[in-house]
């Protein structure tokens, strides 16, 4: 069913046109154009899917990726450059050279959560990398995925960049075609159909999964502050963030008064009903919904718990007396709702957060600088922050992604291109001088051989 527009793409890919670094360029001005002058609609379309506010969808949906682009227009020319690199002396006269070149057809698909976001981000690597490229956004978000189809429709050549719209069975049926890469942004379950998928072609992805990632809480700390970055990357959303601090390990000394001041930010944030507030997001869908108040017989609500099924909402929530057997503590819950576990000593902390899975991100607070480098030299996570939650993330300069069951491979900046490139390796050795050492009939060459390379 797709066979012909990945031909048609093919054909524009063999052209080299893509291979000039100023039609990159251009293409990534043509990119911020319409998202710039389509701000207001995608902002419009964000609200639809998720009652996202719109201040949330201008720094997570909008201005992270203006801002991404703006970096790989800026660093191109010297990403695409050849790289000079030593040659052993043995080789001599040599010289060795990496040259970074696209991968050619690439599909990317993204997630309902930040539906707009998880599908331009990775698109701009790709187009920097010079690739053609199919987008398949998210159907549960449809507003967004409606939205960004008529954009590309616009803005882009369709044998360039593209946006195939459907379901499951769309995607399964782009799965079983034969792409360049593969760039997959979504849960765990669905990670594993796709790199099944890809296996068959034998075409390398990148996935960006989650996990259930922690926040250590150490009594260092100036408690406002870090309960209001706490709260805020938590309910960001209605904590349907991938990198969202999904349960807090807090030291027993001050758990009382963290969460104490977590209730007075949920109140200076979205106001004693979060109901009303036009500042909190909903829920994506039915399924989603139920999932989440699933959890709410976890433990022991301290704060929040509200639900109503017509708006599909969820007061921000947060949870004591949880246990690693309950329902919650079994997957990531991607949802406004925070349990919370104590602790007494760092090294139980440590341990609990490798007795898990791998998680996407890690979040310590601490003014302890000692603490801090146990936590970064004995945890393993895919990335995270320093008395700060989710802000890694808008950083260009910093690769992302997961690591174990949180994801395979990176992007963002240069990262991004480097997943979308193939480094194509050469050595080139002039004609001036030929010895013959290296070529047959070996006898009595052994020696000397390992002479020189040993």
């Amino acid at each position: 069913m797709f066979a012909e527009i990945i031909h048609n793409q093919r054909d524009f890919f063999q052209t080299g046109k893509t291979k000039d670094i100023s039609f990159r360029i251009q293409q990534l001005k043509i990119l911020k154009q319409a998202i710039i002058e389509n701000e207001t609609v995608i902002c419009k379309a964000l609200k639809a899917d998720l009652n996202k506010p719109l201040v949330e969808s201008f720094i997570a949906e909008i201005t992270l990726v203006i801002k991404e682009i703006e970096y790989a227009i800026k660093y191109i020319k010297n990403w695409t450059k050849p790289k000079k690199v030593q040659t052993p002396w043995q080789f001599f006269p040599a010289s060795a050279v990496i040259y970074p070149e696209p991968l050619g057809v690439v599909l990317i698909l993204g997630a309902w959560n930040y539906p707009f976001q998880l599908v331009i981000a990775p698109l701009i690597g790709a187009i920097a990398a010079g690739n053609c490229a199919i987008l398949k956004p998210s159907e549960i978000a449809s507003h967004t995925s409606s939205l960004v189809a008529k954009i590309f429709e616009k803005y882009f050549d369709k044998s360039y960049l593209t946006v195939i719209e459907g379901g499951v069975e769309t995607s399964q049926q782009l799965l079983a075609e034969k792409f360049d890469h593969i760039f997959f942004t979504g849960g765990n379950a669905v990670g594993k159909i796709v790199m099944e998928a890809a296996a068959k072609q034998l075409t390398p992805v990148t996935l960006e999964l989650g996990g259930k990632s922690p926040c250590i809480v150490d009594t260092d700390i100036d408690l406002k502050i870090a309960a209001r970055r706490i709260t805020w990357g938590k309910f960001f959303n209605a904590g349907q963030t991938c990198l969202a601090p999904d349960y807090l390990l807090v030291n027993k000394k001050i758990k009382s008064n963290l969460l104490d001041e977590i209730k007075k930010c949920l109140q200076e944030f979205y106001g004693e009903n979060p109901a009303i507030s036009p500042d909190y997001a909903r829920i994506i869908n039915q399924k989603q919904f139920d999932r989440l108040v699933n959890y709410l017989k976890d433990g022991k609500i301290i704060i929040g718990g509200e639900t109503t099924s017509e708006e599909r909402y969820i007061a921000p929530t947060v949870i004591d007396s949880v246990s690693w057997e309950d329902a919650i503590m079994q997957a990531e819950i991607f949802g406004p709702i925070l349990p919370v576990i104590e602790f007494d000593d760092y090294s139980n902390a440590i341990n609990i957060v490798n007795s898990q899975p791998k998680p996407l991100a890690l979040y310590v607070f601490s003014e302890n600088k000692n603490l801090q480098k146990q936590v970064i030299r004995e945890t393993s996570f895919g990335g995270g922050c320093i008395n700060h939650t989710l802000i890694h993330y808008t950083a260009p300069s910093l690769p992302f992604g997961g690591i174990g069951n949180s994801g395979i491979g990176r992007y963002h900046g240069k990262a991004g291109f480097d997943t979308f490139s193939h480094f194509k390796s050469v050595v080139k050795k002039p004609f001036l001088l030929d010895v013959k050492l290296l070529y047959p009939p070996y006898k009595n060459k052994l020696p000397l051989l390992k002479r020189i390379f040993g």
